[in-house]
C-alpha cells in the first residue's frame, strides 16, 4: 500500500496516458482533453524526478492540446467542408520539420546544462525536440507522426526506468506498440 501512495501520481497520469493512446488510435477528438489533464499532471510527476526537459514538455503538451482540440474540430477541407483527414506528411515540409527538430533540440539541451541539474539532457532534449515535432503532426493527423512518437516512446521507456518512474516505462512500453498498431491503423484509413 506504501508503494501505491508512492506511486499515486505515475499510476494516475498511466491511466490517463492509456485512455489517451487508445482515443488516438481511434482518431477521436477526446484525446485533446486527456491530452490537456495527464499533461498537466506530468509536469508534477517529471519535476518530482529530475526530468525537467519532460516537464517543459509537458505544459507544452497541455498548450499544443487546445491547439489540437481546436484544429480537430474547427479545421475543415476546403472543397467539400469535412473533417481534416489523415494524410502524408507533405514532403515539402521534411526539410523545415528536420531543422527545427535540430534546433529544438539543441536549444533545450542548452537550457537544460544551463539552468537545470539534469542526469540526462542529451535524451532528454531529443525527446521533447520530437515531441515538439510529433504533436504538431498528430494535430495535423499525418500518418507519419505515429513515427515520431515510436522513437519518443522508445527512449522515453528507457529514461522512465532510469529515473524510477516504473509505471510511466510500462506506459511508453506500451505505447511503441500501440504507436506501430496506430501507424498501420492510419495507413489504412489513408488509403479509404
Amino acid at each position: 500500500m506504501e508503494y501505491l501512495s508512492g506511486h499515486w501520481l505515475d499510476i494516475f497520469t498511466t491511466i490517463l496516458g492509456l485512455i489517451y493512446i487508445w482515443l488516438e488510435y481511434r482518431v477521436n477528438i477526446w484525446l485533446w482533453v486527456v491530452g490537456i489533464i495527464m499533461p498537466a499532471l506530468d509536469v508534477v510527476l517529471y519535476w518530482q524526478h529530475g526530468l525537467y526537459g519532460d516537464a517543459g514538455m509537458a505544459v507544452y503538451y497541455t498548450l499544443a492540446a487546445f491547439y489540437g482540440f481546436a484544429i480537430w474540430k474547427f479545421k475543415k477541407t476546403k472543397k467539400l467542408h469535412l473533417p481534416l483527414p489523415i494524410i502524408h506528411m507533405p514532403k515539402k515540409k521534411y526539410l523545415p520539420v528536420t531543422v527545427f527538430f535540430f534546433m529544438a533540440w539543441g536549444v533545450t539541451y542548452y537550457i537544460l546544462v544551463t539552468w537545470t541539474n539534469s542526469t540526462v539532457p542529451v535524451l532528454d532534449s531529443f525527446t521533447n525536440a520530437l515531441s515538439f515535432v510529433g504533436l504538431w503532426a498528430l494535430a495535423r493527423k499525418y500518418l507519419e507522426q505515429w513515427l515520431f512518437w515510436i522513437v519518443v516512446d522508445a527512449v522515453c521507456t528507457m529514461l522512465y526506468i532510469q529515473k524510477g518512474i516504473p509505471f510511466k516505462a510500462g506506459l511508453y512500453g506500451l505505447y511503441v506498440i500501440i504507436a506501430v498498431a496506430g501507424y498501420y491503423k492510419w495507413k489504412g484509413l489513408l488509403k479509404r
